[in-house]
């Protein structure tokens, strides 16, 4: 069997353990394209104050790399960061990374049955294999405010921190009350001079356990790695009985609904704000957040919350949707991400210069086990359609898909030709995928699981045990040669 060539886009949890699982099966040929200069996807770029995890450090971490150092239960940025610097330094990743280098497009040539890869510096490589780990969160959402551009005061959004800009004393608006604008708020609030928090719909909020791990801890764990597995099993187990309480029971709905409403109202006494903080929408519609700090800081002095939208954005300022006018010296835009907008910007052209980010504009994102598409051989796409998690960790999910990957390419190399996913399977995997969804807790509320048809393209309908079952079955008959 010929070693198969690969090429790798981005170096966060999906990458990183993409490049780790395709090693480990002895493929060498490879190579690992980021943009940054340091490995961390999100977690290099994301550097907004608090910026942390809301998923468990002992299970958001590789199940084949735990951890005993993490230094909290809920590790901040700077924690997530390092532990995927040493995950790159002890499996030897660098000699395989193009740091600097973004790709810009990939298309497969029929003719040499190899996908052959642009990128922004104008170099060319052709691999026979492609794994995309972009990631689903890594493009920042702007929102279309008439006006936006006109204010004149220093704006930014949270993903993109311009930490240059001092707000101490100032007049802030915060656009967005999302998981980032959650963490950064509490952080925010006490220096500024007044925070005025444009909401759109709330988010559950539920008690954040989070914990200082101290020296000794790190040292019975590291000692004893069997408690490494037990800690991280049972943090497994309680996103999946989260998942189950909002995709299956309405009791343990019910019970999750008020076991938040008792956080919120203890921490928002003021009847008037709490009206405006408690979510008109079923819990797990959009992702229950994890804080301690975020709604005393909303009950500040300080502060206000806006919740009748905003009508345009000003030079000094931003009308809200009642007219009211609020002066400010700068804008924080907390708005998320295209976590719908798979792949972008990168152009991918398949078989018969089919486009990706065309069909998939026609007909909505789809991906076979949210990995392979019909049409396009040897391509492989990590957190693709369908793969977010409602609740749970999407490390998780990836290692699952690395594995899947993997069997794929090794199964190419050993029939000698390009592979590609049956179209009649990837439908019927698609159909049954929004069939599950199209009454789901999901459908109830606008948020970032539903693209701009309202289909709900980012998330998994499912438990991670399910969709570990089902990515762990290769099935070479799922996959037809290509030319």
């Amino acid at each position: 069997m010929r070693q198969p060539s690969v090429a790798v886009i981005g170096t966060g949890f999906g990458g990183l353990g993409a490049a780790i699982e395709l090693t480990r099966a002895g493929i060498d040929d490879l190579v690992i394209f980021e943009r940054g200069q340091d490995v961390g996807g999100v977690w290099r770029e994301n550097t907004y104050p608090g910026a942390a995890c809301d998923v468990p450090s002992p299970f958001y971490s590789y199940s084949f790399e735990l951890n005993p150092n993490w230094p909290r239960r809920y590790s901040r940025q700077p924690a997530i960061l390092q532990y995927l610097r040493e995950v790159a330094d002890k499996y030897d990743l660098h000699r395989y990374i193009r740091f600097g280098t973004e790709v810009t497009a990939a298309e497969y040539d029929e003719a040499t049955r190899k996908w052959r890869i642009s990128t922004g510096q104008g170099g060319v490589v052709e691999v026979d294999a492609l794994v995309s780990a972009v990631g689903l969160l890594s493009r920042p959402s702007w929102p279309d405010i008439p006006g936006r551009e006109t204010f004149q005061g220093a704006s930014f959004h949270s993903a993109q921190w311009d930490h240059d800009v001092d707000l101490d004393g100032k007049r802030v608006a915060v656009i967005g009350s999302g998981a980032s604008a959650v963490q950064f708020i509490p952080e925010i609030q006490p220096e500024v001079a007044h925070l005025t928090l444009f909401q759109r719909s709330p988010p559950y909020i539920v008690p954040r356990p989070d914990t200082e791990f101290g020296s000794w801890r790190r040292r019975v764990l590291g000692a004893l790695p069997g408690l490494l597995r037990v800690r991280r099993a049972a943090w497994w187990a309680v996103g999946e009985a989260i998942a189950v309480s909002f995709l299956y029971s309405r009791v343990l709905s019910r019970i999750l609904t008020a076991f938040s409403r008792r956080h919120m109202r203890k921490q928002v006494p003021d009847p008037a704000l709490f009206e405006k903080v408690w979510p008109q929408y079923p819990v797990g519609c959009k992702r229950i957040l994890f804080s301690n700090d975020y709604l005393p800081a909303l009950g500040e002095s300080n502060v206000a919350v806006v919740d009748t939208g905003i009508e345009s954005i000003h030079a000094g300022g931003v009308r809200d949707g009642s007219g009211e006018f609020h002066e400010v010296d700068v804008i924080i835009y907390g708005t998320g991400f295209t976590a719908s907008d798979f792949l972008a910007p990168l152009r991918v052209a398949g078989a018969g210069g089919r486009d990706l980010r065309e069909e998939w504009s026609r007909t909505g994102s789809r991906a076979y086990l949210g990995i392979s598409v019909p049409h396009f051989p040897n391509l492989y796409v990590m957190y693709g359609p369908n793969t977010n998690v409602g609740a749970g960790s999407i490390v998780f999910m990836l290692e699952q898909q690395a594995k899947h990957l993997t069997s794929a390419i090794l199964h190419s190399a050993r029939v000698g030709s390009p592979i590609a996913v049956r179209p009649e399977v990837a439908a019927a995997f698609d159909a049954e995928v929004q069939g599950r969804l199209v009454d789901g807790v999901w459908t109830k509320c606008a948020s970032w699981y539903r693209d701009a048809s309202g289909r709900i393209s980012t998330n998994w309908p499912g438990t991670g045990v399910e969709y570990r079952r089902r990515t762990a079955d290769f099935r070479p008959s799922d996959y037809e040669p290509v030319g």
